[in-house]
């Protein structure tokens, strides 16, 4: 299973991925689940995937070869003019890779599925953040609607509907995401670290600050026992029933 979740913020997009995959419990591999393109100066585009691992490699393989040189590729990630049609341009590949293999080998619908995030700035245009479906179809992130997760969400989402604050620095907004991954692989299994990360500011067109946390990070691991005790003390803190 997997766990990504995309924030939309007044600074910019924020991104965080888990990197577990399995097929049974005695079968664990690390995978990188995000992947950002970059034509600094023009746009930066991340995305992140959940579902079949060989689906989501076939795409993010096809993306880029197809963004390699963008003269002879068409079409191509980094010649699309706009997020929209940039994201419309990853959804026809997923429901393509998808469609291909429906086509040559084993017929269970759900088999081959992926879902992905998408999100980036191309130009003067405000960054724009989406959640694509396996069908190829896609909503978009809004005020209503700010952030966006994919794979295994119902552990890690409280807290982010609690505490979400559009005006969250970089720094609060990490300790927040990581509460959240925290919720979740303590709840399930097959999320584990270490997580990626990606923030892109707003306007910048150049990648920001990214990187990897493990599972022994001291900042991952004072933030983890950290919330452990507070919970323990606000419980504790409760009238008695």
């Amino acid at each position: 299973m997997t766990y990504c979740v995309g924030m939309m913020l007044s600074r910019g997009l924020l991104f965080m991925s888990d990197t577990r995959t399995n097929a049974g419990l005695d079968n664990i591999s690390t995978f990188r689940k995000m992947h950002i393109w970059e034509a600094p100066g023009d746009r930066v585009l991340t995305l992140m995937s959940a579902g079949n691992l060989a689906t989501t490699q076939a795409v993010v393989s096809l993306l880029d070869e197809r963004s390699k040189a963008s003269e002879d590729r068409d079409p191509s990630i980094l010649a699309a003019p706009s997020m929209f049609q940039a994201t419309q341009l990853v959804a026809d590949t997923l429901r393509e890779v998808i469609a291909r293999r429906l086509t040559s080998g084993q017929r269970a619908d759900s088999t081959f599925n992926a879902t992905l995030l998408f999100g980036g700035q191309i130009g003067n245009r405000p960054p724009r953040l989406f959640l694509i479906y396996p069908e190829g179809n896609f909503i978009e992130a809004s005020d209503d609607t700010p952030f966006f997760q994919i794979g295994e969400i119902k552990y890690g989402r409280p807290i982010l509907v609690r505490a979400y604050n559009p005006d969250l620095e970089f720094s609060a907004a990490m300790r927040l995401l990581l509460v959240s991954f925290d919720s979740t692989l303590k709840a399930n299994l097959t999320v584990g670290a270490p997580f990626d990360y990606h923030f892109y500011e707003v306007d910048s067109l150049v990648t920001g600050p990214r990187g990897r946390i493990e599972a022994d990070d001291p900042r991952f691991v004072t933030i983890s026992e950290s919330w452990g005790d507070a919970l323990k003390t606000a419980l504790e803190s409760l009238p008695e029933f």
